[in-house]
């Protein structure tokens, strides 16, 4: 059985501080890798890196990863949109700041809210996480308009967009996995799915997108690609998945809000963004969206 714990204890805060520092510098990673490294094939480079190591990992715990469970369909569902969305998330980075497109990308929590609901009545909203969707909603459409002037640094509103689509894809891939039989799937196999249709699925894009594959890599793009593969896309969803087997996901939710402000000021310090009051505003009324459609309703248990 599973030990479940309520509330975080030092070790799980440790781990998420650690998680949500990378993930935000990842971001600044891959856009400083795009002029040595075309972005699929980067991403593609990076899952088929994550599935090697994920299937040596399940071998040496003992984690069955091909017996019949009925979670065949919507793994592979779950892999297809897992992997459209780093495709989008690299691309987008070619069009906008790592910041910005950070930011856009963590709107994913309000997808959730959104369609949840439908799948699964339980998760219906009420009217305070309704006011939080709006407060979510305002915030997307306040730092759009940035990205159509000089304000955000250039015309960025393609890139923006594409985070945005990322949120989205991330999003469904939550509703696939909390609404089919994923949900009973041991946290790993459920990685595995979608590591492993990103590594058959990324190459194939970025061949039909007709990117060069650079094998010449200096030791920069060498130390990026095996960042993001061994830390990034192996070691830190892992323990992500992990942590949401041992403590309340409520509360661990609330510390992805530390992502885009790592990833504000590694942008602002690595590759010099610019960080305008308008997106510093925009990442505040999302996270405050949020975190009011994760509010805890009043007499029911948090999980």
């Amino acid at each position: 059985m599973t030990d479940r714990r309520d509330h975080l204890d030092g070790r799980a805060a440790g781990i998420l501080l650690a998680c949500c520092l990378f993930w935000g510098v990842q971001q600044v990673l891959v856009k400083a890798t795009l002029p040595e490294l075309a972005p699929v094939f980067q991403a593609a480079v990076r899952f088929v890196g994550a599935t090697v190591l994920l299937w040596l990992w399940c071998a040496w715990r003992g984690v069955p990863l091909f017996e019949r469970d009925g979670t065949l369909w919507p793994g592979l569902l779950a892999g297809v949109l897992f992997a459209a969305e780093f495709a989008v998330i690299n691309l987008g980075l070619q069009h906008t700041t790592a910041s910005r497109l950070t930011v856009f990308l963590y709107t994913s929590p309000f997808w959730v809210a959104l369609v949840l609901p439908l799948f699964v009545p339980a998760e219906r909203l009420r009217r305070i996480q309704w006011i939080g969707l709006a407060c979510a909603f305002a915030a997307v459409v306040f730092a759009l308009r940035e990205g159509f002037g000089a304000g955000g640094g250039g015309l960025t509103w393609r890139g923006d967009l594409m985070g945005l689509v990322a949120g989205a894809l991330w999003g469904l891939t939550t509703v696939v996995i909390r609404s089919t039989a994923l949900v009973r799937a041991a946290p790993s196999k459920m990685l595995f799915y979608q590591v492993g249709v990103s590594a058959v699925t990324l190459p194939l894009l970025s061949a039909a997108l007709g990117e060069a594959w650079n094998w010449q890599w200096s030791a920069f793009a060498t130390m990026s690609v095996t960042a993001q593969t061994v830390v990034g896309a192996f070691a830190s969803y892992l323990a992500w998945m992990w942590l949401l087997a041992h403590y309340p996901a409520t509360r661990i939710s609330a510390f992805v809000f530390l992502t885009p402000l790592f990833a504000l000021l590694a942008g602002a310090l690595w590759l010099r963004e610019p960080v305008t009051p308008s997106l510093l505003l925009a990442l505040a009324l999302v996270a405050a969206g949020i975190v009011l459609v994760n509010r805890r309703v009043p007499g029911k248990p948090r999980v």
